[in-house]
């Protein structure tokens, strides 16, 4: 009868402990990056409307209305000044597009550094 039935809850709620090498202490080194193919094209994040649909400058000159698929759309966290790349729709491809994938900071240092991606569209911003 002295022992409880009840665990300690105190530790439940508390954060787990990092562990030495865990992915915010080591920084990222990227050996290669998603490249733009079949008319993708690489766009930065200029302004969020809601709903899944934001204002995109992309690296060709034009602004575009795009929006996060569903299949994508709770994987995907985007802020203004992101970098992504992008799918132009067959129709309206000069005003509306797809966002398919996000660059991480590594990688957009990686576009840079390979030429991919232009230095002064990210000084742009």
């Amino acid at each position: 009868m002295g022992v409880p039935r009840f665990k300690n809850k105190s530790k439940k709620n508390k954060a787990p402990d990092k562990k030495p090498g865990s992915f915010g202490d080591v920084p990222q080194t990227v050996s290669r990056a998603r490249i733009p193919r079949n008319g993708e094209v690489i766009g930065r994040v200029e302004q969020r409307f809601g709903g899944s649909k934001m204002l995109v400058k992309c690296s060709d000159g034009k602004e575009r209305n795009c929006r996060v698929p569903g299949r994508m759309r709770r994987k995907l966290w985007l802020r203004e000044g992101d970098i992504i790349l992008i799918e132009p729709w067959e129709f309206e491809s000069d005003s509306r597009g797809d966002i398919i994938f996000k660059y991480r900071p590594a990688e957009v240092d990686w576009l840079v550094r390979s030429n991919n991606l232009d230095k002064s569209f990210m000084e742009e911003f």
